[in-house]
């Protein structure tokens, strides 16, 4: 993917990406979601920004937080719409 992707895109790569089902990315599952993304981070960088993501330390990136590092590495524009309920 070469230019940003859309909400749908990062919907889509991460449910693929999730390979557990479990609506949540380990670090094997985070870097697959990279590659998808056309993003080449070193192994280190991936571990650090992994972390970084993990807001709640859990051990695990949930779609919030994978959504709150690409947008702070200015891969997604603005926070996340408000459900529609």
């Amino acid at each position: 993917m070469t230019t940003k992707p859309t909400e749908d895109d990062l919907l889509a790569v991460f449910a693929r990406a999730d390979l557990g089902g479990d609506e949540r990315l380990d670090l094997m599952e985070f870097t697959l979601v990279l590659e998808s993304l056309g993003l080449s981070w070193t192994r280190a960088e991936t571990q650090d920004r992994f972390e970084q993501a993990d807001a709640n330390l859990d051990g695990f990136i949930s779609y919030g937080e994978f959504r709150a590092i690409l947008e702070a590495q200015g891969w997604a524009d603005g926070p996340l719409p408000e459900p529609q309920g």
